[in-house]
């Protein structure tokens, strides 16, 4: 603000600033230079990330002039009953792992007030020094507050959730009910599940409830070890998801997933019904493929993206040197475009980390719905609103049924955010529990018990209940 000013000699200015801070609407903030930054692999022009924030601490109540009881005490010049900084915090968070809290000490973020008492004044004041760092043994005063960070206390809360080992892995009833809900079928050898979308499959340090720790747990049923992978879903997508009970079928099983070939024995039954395996998916695109059937050969290759940790699956160059994996996928469209969007039905030949996302989306020019990874452009610029499309046949509108009282707030098609729209519908694979005993040599013959079981095994699995709304919008119009 400049404010004016009269004297003798004419007018002269005198600066000064006033500023006015208010609760209600604060000071504007310091502009500073844009770096340019990178997440879900997109790069944007932006502030730069802030600093690290004051961690938060919490007060322990006063030090009690009582020992503590059940705590071993140390003497100091001659006097008992003394307790260091590390046992009372020990016994304050009985829960708290004590490594965690003498690492908190060693790193020096555990800080004391001590009580002092200031006679200046006609009555005796209470006062509290200002906080200071300890160490883990120095004693304990009372009247003294020990400020330790949330962390220490977190601890006993997140240690429940800390990545275990699948033997020691305990559900409760519920969660034992759950799975077992999934459960499609089960015989000697395989489990088959129906995997729900939003459930990890392969767990990692950060991951606590993947599909493999939880199904070792609970569905060894009278086992002595659980289940274990065959292959993998992503994490996002839903459906057929085959474990193996048995060290003999998870290795014959894997071999048949990474390699018909490899799978292949002196059986001939055996090698019919290993020619016989396919996987079938069903997904929900934006927009629908040129051609309404064909097979994709398209290799993948993965990159590495600036952050120096996310990793990301492309279509490999003819001319480039990185390494690349074959990729192959049989399509089908399963009706015409409704409001945007259309169903196909996808095959893989090979089995590939994202290859039916990838080839959706850079190969056919339609990626998934809810595919925010590989499909973000295109999710960018669709519209969802309902648009008139004609049927090829009679001219005539198509009339999209929206059925009374459905929710499309579900991660449908037509909710703001839709999730992943990709389901492994359906599998057939060979009855590894029938050939079991030719494959490992035990015999040369099947079993006469089993000799009437299939050799064949097919499944099929409902869509998860965003799937099933986007098809009740669009089925009646299905060829």
């Amino acid at each position: 603000m400049l404010k004016q000013t009269g004297n003798n000699n004419g007018c002269s200015w005198l600066k000064y600033v006033v500023r006015y801070y208010s609760r209600i609407r604060p000071p504007r903030s310091v502009s500073v230079d844009k770096v340019i930054r990178v997440s879900n692999n997109i790069a944007r022009l932006d502030v730069p990330k802030e600093g690290p924030k004051p961690r938060q601490l919490l007060s322990l109540p006063p030090f009690p002039c009582h020992p503590l009881p059940g705590k071993n005490t140390i003497s100091v010049h001659g006097e008992s009953d003394r307790v260091t900084a590390v046992n009372w915090i020990k016994y304050y968070f009985k829960g708290a792992s004590g490594s965690v809290i003498e690492s908190h000490f060693r790193e020096g973020l555990v800080q004391m007030e001590d009580l002092i008492t200031d006679e200046s004044f006609s009555q005796k004041k209470e006062l509290m020094k200002p906080m200071r760092k300890i160490r883990p043994n120095e004693v304990m005063k009372p009247g003294a507050r020990v400020h330790v960070p949330v962390s220490i206390a977190e601890t006993r809360i997140s240690k429940r959730y800390d990545a275990i080992p699948c033997g020691t892995l305990y559900p409760n009833a519920d969660e034992i009910k759950y799975l077992q809900r999934l459960v499609i079928y089960k015989d000697s050898a395989i489990i088959m599940l129906n995997k729900p979308p939003k459930l990890p499959v392969k767990g990692n340090l950060p991951v606590h409830n993947s599909m493999d720790a939880l199904a070792a747990a609970a569905l060894s049923y009278d086992y002595e070890e659980g289940p274990k992978l065959v292959h993998r879903l992503d994490r996002e997508s839903s459906g057929i998801l085959l474990l193996g009970r048995t060290k003999d079928s998870v290795s014959h099983l894997q071999w048949l997933f990474s390699n018909i070939n490899n799978a292949k024995s002196s059986c001939k039954a055996w090698n019919d019904a290993c020619g016989a395996t396919y996987q079938r998916y069903w997904a929900l695109v934006i927009g629908t493929p040129k051609e309404k059937e064909g097979v994709i050969h398209a290799p993948l290759s993965k990159v590495l993206m600036n952050d120096g940790k996310t990793e990301r699956v492309m279509l490999a160059h003819q001319s480039s040197i990185e390494p690349h994996q074959e990729a192959v996928t049989e399509y089908r469209v399963l009706g015409p475009k409704i409001n945007g969007c259309s169903w196909v039905e996808l095959r893989p030949l090979t089995y590939r980390k994202h290859q039916l996302r990838v080839h959706c989306a850079e190969a056919l020019g339609t990626p998934i719905v809810g595919d925010y990874k590989y499909g973000w452009f295109v999710h960018s610029r669709w519209k969802q609103m309902a648009r008139v499309d004609y049927e090829p046949t009679t001219g005539k509108p198509y009339k999209l049924r929206r059925p009374e009282g459905l929710d499309v707030q579900k991660g449908s098609v037509l909710s703001k955010v839709p999730l992943l729209h990709l389901h492994c519908r359906e599998l057939a694979l060979p009855n590894i529990a029938k050939f079991l005993h030719v494959l490992e040599k035990r015999s040369e013959e099947i079993h006469p018990s089993l000799s009437l079981q299939p050799d064949i095994l097919r499944f099929v699995a409902t869509m998860p209940n965003h799937m099933r709304i986007s098809w009740n919008l669009m089925s009646s119009y299905l060829v």
